[in-house]
Formats: C-alpha cells, sequence, structure tokens
C-alpha cells in the first residue's frame, strides 16, 4: 500500500504523461486488465490505477473555466514569468477566488480544478519550465486537499 504523498506523484506523472502525448490516440478511459478484455473507466473494480485517475483528475481540471489570460493575479504573473515555486501559492489564490464566487463549488474542489487547467495552461504556453513535481508539490502540502481526497475515500474513490 502506497502513501497519500507517493500515490499522489504516481497520478500526477501519468497526468503529466497524458498532457505531453495527448496527440496520440486517446485510450484514456480505457483499461486492459490481465485477461487482455478492454474494460470501462465505470465497470472498473475500485483500486488504484493511476492512469485512470489521472483521467479522473484532467476531467476535473476541464471543469476549471477560469481564463488565465485575463486573471489579475500578482503570483500567476509569477508563475507564468517562470518563478513555478509559486505554483502552489497561485493555485491557492485562484482557487479561494473561484470558489467564494462559487458557493457550490468547495475550496478543495477549486484546487484539483484550478491546478490542473494551470499546469495544462503552462504548459500549452511553454510559459515556464514546468514538471510534475510543481503540481505534486502543490497537492501534497494542502493539507485541506489533502484531508478532502481522503474523506473521499482516496484517489481511487475520487469522482469527476
Amino acid at each position: 500500500m502506497r502513501t497519500f504523498e507517493e500515490q499522489t506523484a504516481c497520478v500526477v506523472e501519468a497526468l503529466f504523461d497524458d498532457l505531453l502525448n495527448d496527440d496520440e490516440t486517446d485510450f484514456r478511459c480505457l483499461q486492459t486488465d490481465s485477461g487482455g478484455s478492454v474494460q470501462s473507466e465505470e465497470e472498473s473494480p475500485s483500486y488504484f490505477d493511476p492512469v485512470i485517475i489521472a483521467n479522473r483528475l484532467r476531467q476535473i481540471g476541464d471543469q476549471c473555466n477560469m481564463d488565465f489570460e485575463r486573471v489579475s493575479s500578482q503570483v500567476l504573473r509569477e508563475v507564468l514569468m517562470g518563478q513555478m515555486e509559486k505554483f502552489g501559492a497561485a493555485v491557492d489564490a485562484l482557487s479561494r477566488r473561484w470558489s467564494d464566487q462559487n458557493p457550490e463549488l468547495v475550496y478543495e474542489r477549486a484546487f484539483l480544478s484550478v491546478s490542473v487547467k494551470l499546469m495544462m495552461y503552462i504548459l500549452k504556453k511553454g510559459a515556464a519550465q514546468v514538471n510534475p513535481s510543481h503540481l505534486i508539490k502543490a497537492i501534497n502540502e494542502n493539507v485541506q486537499v489533502k484531508n478532502y481526497i481522503e474523506a473521499c475515500g482516496g484517489w481511487e474513490k475520487l469522482d469527476n
């Protein structure tokens, strides 16, 4: 059994790999079991599969409708200028703003959504040297988000 932090690293690395290889055939919703048959995500047993969980996390990120080009935030500007050590602070500030504007959206869910969407945005723009460690650290160091994921039943129970 892996720790939460180790599972987070596996999930984020799978997500990162998926984002970098986005132009290939899209098999994100499929997995092959040991018998070689293909199962959809919904039919899969409840176990830790970082590729399936990364797909869910990406779908959570797709729910973020924030336009980073129009957001006025000093810490976001710093991240986009290459200060990736401020990634977690930027995600926290943007998530709090978004969840404050949308009371039905809990902060922890907003954090996951914004963090993935911002990572996708940075990768697409080539705005900074980004690697999985920035997102891994942002999630693992946020106690509220960690507790939220664990309260859902862990990464494998997190729904999109």
